[in-house]
């Protein structure tokens, strides 16, 4: 089953304000058995832009959607040779302030998980172990033919070969690893096929109009059922994929928690949102709690 691509969302005047005050989000913490559901806003410090913040990717570039993936040579070609240059940047990403609080809380025995909507890895750079990555990861890649699971580093050596001298100035790169170029840019990019059965290969990845693996939902969920609360961290929470997480933790009578800038789709369930900077607001929880952020991180290593 395949979702409709739900790319925006229009906040109502009645949602309830966002606060500057973390005392809630503290507590919560402080009492353990948090759940934590991390978007794209997590990444934003880490040089990764989100989707729908200020300046947010959606006001200029529309992401590749299955139906288009599939549909056509034409779509793919251009897909990976954009993604193949943004792939470039995103192997240069490092974790900021915000992962390393997250993997801190962690090391503290302060979460039961985390669920990321992010396909960079970056919390599992900074040193968290118990991730369950929602729509997948750029780091792998699949083949629709045969499922063969391959390593994307493999892929983009592979690409590099078949596309020597290929390195266009790209406009900007997106939360889904997808650069800004022109048509003229893409150009006649090569695209190579599964080493295994000659197949298609696409990451490894959840694409917009794709559904999330009904395992790995229902993974989530049980997640949900077991944790004391869930703690959102830079999520508008428009897609389903997500909200449907926040709406099940409410129904059970479970608080939960918002950290992001900007109104949510799923405001109207939480206790309180606080509209702060994610790195700052998180290391300043770290620092509430008594815990050494930067502890026992993973450097950065990926």
């Amino acid at each position: 089953m395949r979702m409709r691509p739900t790319l925006s969302w229009t906040p109502t005047g009645d949602l309830p304000p966002g606060t500057t005050d973390l005392e809630p989000v503290a507590r919560a913490l402080g009492a353990g058995g948090v759940l934590v559901l991390s978007g794209a806003g997590l990444s934003t410090e880490s040089g990764i832009p989100d989707y729908r913040g200020v300046g947010g990717s959606l006001s200029r570039h529309t992401p590749m959607t299955y139906q288009d993936f599939t549909a056509g040579a034409a779509a793919r070609r251009r897909y990976w040779a954009r993604s193949h240059l943004g792939w470039r940047t995103f192997g240069r990403a490092r974790p900021n302030a915000g992962h390393r609080a997250v993997a801190a809380f962690a090391r503290h025995g302060l979460l039961t998980g985390v669920i990321t909507q992010n396909v960079d890895g970056l919390h599992q750079a900074a040193g968290s172990d118990s991730v369950v990555e929602l729509h997948g990861s750029l780091e792998r890649v699949v083949c629709l033919s045969c499922g063969a699971l391959s390593p994307r580093r493999a892929l983009a050596r592979r690409l590099e070969e078949a596309n020597a001298g290929f390195a266009p100035v790209a406009a900007g790169v997106n939360p889904d690893g997808d650069a800004d170029l022109a048509d003229e840019q893409v150009g006649d990019f090569r695209v190579v096929p599964c080493t295994v059965c000659g197949g298609i290969l696409k990451p490894d990845v959840v694409f917009f109009g794709e559904a999330v693996p009904p395992q790995r939902v229902e993974h989530c969920r049980t997640l949900v059922r077991e944790a004391a609360s869930l703690l959102v961290l830079g999520s508008s929470l428009t897609v389903m994929s997500g909200l449907r997480f926040v709406r099940q933790a409410a129904g059970d009578g479970k608080p939960v928690l918002i950290i992001n800038r900007d109104p949510t789709r799923g405001d109207p369930h939480a206790v309180t949102r606080v509209a702060l900077p994610l790195g700052a607001a998180l290391a300043a929880l770290a620092d509430r709690l008594g815990i050494p952020a930067d502890g026992g991180a993973a450097a950065g290593a990926r």
